[in-house]
């Protein structure tokens, strides 16, 4: 076992380390309906690790410098969905965004998602993005009795909408998508990834239901493969071979 051992002079008296920190500076776009009709622009300057996360530095300046700064959060790692928002021009989770990885020697920009309404700085009005997600059935549907055991899928079914069930909804797809900033009666891609995964759900039997509501002027058809939306997907989905397969069941309707 190690003998523990007191600083020596030279020990005691030597300098602190070099600081690891560095000074970032934040620029948040504000908005308060109560205070006027037009958002503005508010930096602050932070000694930060940039190790930290992006959402780390919107806590400091909530908690420490303006305790009016309004955006929302939960668990804090890129499972809820709820901290999305536009961070350097891009659709990111803030929870998920590394300050170092986001040049921060200049200003970091930090504003709401484009296409829904802003209640307050960084908070938009997720209802219109819901209600679409709530039209396609984004639910098992399934007739008879209740199964008396569980419903069986083979390895391969599975993995048939594998890649849909990732969706968290935090609408960085949709909110990304430049035919919903157009014209929000689009369903949106996130909608469509929600019908997806249960379109080519094999235990299922509401398919052709939800391909009738997305085969619609506002469904799939609006969709202009911009691939917007695949960037902007932080978990990662191929959101528009998704879409493209919606597409490509509504025309063969071969699932």
């Amino acid at each position: 076992m190690a003998t523990p051992t007191l600083d020596t002079p030279e020990t005691a008296d030597a300098p602190p380390a070099a600081s690891h920190l560095i000074t970032a500076t934040f620029r948040i776009r504000r908005f308060n309906p109560e205070e006027s009709d037009e958002a503005r622009w508010e930096e602050f300057r932070l000694d930060i690790d940039p190790r930290e996360r992006v959402l780390d530095a919107l806590h400091r300046i909530k908690w420490d410098l303006d305790g009016t700064l309004t955006f929302r959060r939960s668990c804090a790692h890129g499972i809820c969905g709820s901290d999305a928002m536009r961070i350097n021009g891009r659709n990111r989770l803030a929870c998920k965004t590394l300050i170092k990885d986001i040049r921060p020697e200049r200003p970091i920009s930090v504003e709401p998602m484009q296409g829904l309404a802003v209640l307050k700085d960084l908070v938009v009005d997720m209802e219109p993005f819901f209600q679409a997600y709530r039209d396609v059935l984004p639910f098992l549907v399934t007739g008879g009795n209740e199964p008396t055991r569980e419903r069986l899928q083979s390895p391969r079914e599975r993995a048939r909408y594998d890649d849909t069930t990732k969706c968290i909804l935090c609408a960085a797809c949709t909110s990304s998508c430049p035919v919903y900033w157009s014209d929000g009666q689009y369903f949106g891609p996130a909608a469509i990834v929600g019908a997806h995964r249960f379109i080519f759900d094999s235990r299922d039997e509401a398919a052709e239901r939800r391909l009738e509501i997305l085969n619609d002027r506002d469904g799939v058809w609006r969709c202009r493969t911009v691939f917007n939306c695949t960037e902007a997907c932080p978990r990662g989905i191929e959101v528009t071979k998704a879409i493209q397969e919606v597409k490509r069941a509504l025309i063969t309707r071969r699932l």
